[in-house]
């Protein structure tokens, strides 16, 4: 019989993590901004009025489909916040300055969690799991989660490379179109690119990430 490569859980990461339906999700308040910023004659009330409105009307079907209050409060609030901040600056790039600073500190605290061996895909993973830290004890586990993790690092690192320059320049539209590109899409190839080096790291033989093969030591930091 042929050996063949696990398959780590029996679902993707998308499937146990929601993320295709959440980056659809934070699109949805960029596109209503510039959508209704350029209709409005460049109008940043238009823009986030329109914003908070779309927002506020998905956070509503969420609940109504069984979302958690909490989950649904926490995406009103980043819009809010970002709106008040496009309002107070009276600059309509600064709609977009949370989801850039949120995108920074992302990128930083994934890479620091693979360096302390708490690679952060495996914390949210197996959280997901009810695992809690037992998939560190599983080196092969630990490895797969550190590799995979690097691929959510270049996706933040990518989105800066791009918002950053059409922030300074004041790119307001611009900078829609980008989010749109950079949100869904790229959080759809992340998914399906970290879940195939998750799988291309574990061993031939391993029975998945759902089944650590727990070590007598935990993994040292």
């Amino acid at each position: 019989m042929t050996a063949t490569r696990p398959d780590p859980a029996g679902e993707t990461f998308a499937e146990l993590l929601g993320g295709r339906r959440a980056a659809l999700d934070a699109t949805v308040g960029p596109l209503a901004f510039g959508v209704a910023f350029v209709a409005g004659g460049r109008s940043i009330e238009w823009g986030v009025g329109a914003a908070v409105a779309v927002t506020a009307a998905i956070g509503v079907w969420r609940l109504l489909r069984g979302d958690k209050l909490g989950a649904v409060l926490v995406g009103l609030l980043g819009v809010v916040v970002a709106a008040l901040i496009a309002l107070y600056t009276d600059r309509p790039e600064a709609f977009f300055l949370i989801r850039i600073a949120t995108n920074a500190a992302s990128a930083l605290a994934w890479a620091v969690s693979i360096v302390l061996r708490w690679p952060l895909l495996g914390v949210v993973v197996g959280g997901v799991l009810g695992q809690r830290g037992t998939w560190r004890r599983d080196p092969a586990l630990l490895r797969a989660y550190s590799r995979a993790s690097w691929i959510w690092v270049m996706q933040y690192v990518v989105r800066l490379a791009v918002w950053l320059p059409l922030f300074w320049a004041g790119q307001a539209e611009a900078l829609t179109v980008a989010t749109i590109a950079l949100t869904w899409p790229v959080v759809a190839a992340c998914l399906a690119v970290s879940w195939y080096v998750m799988r291309k790291s574990l061993p031939v033989g391993h029975p998945g990430l759902r089944h650590p093969v727990i070590d007598k030591e935990p993994a040292g930091v």
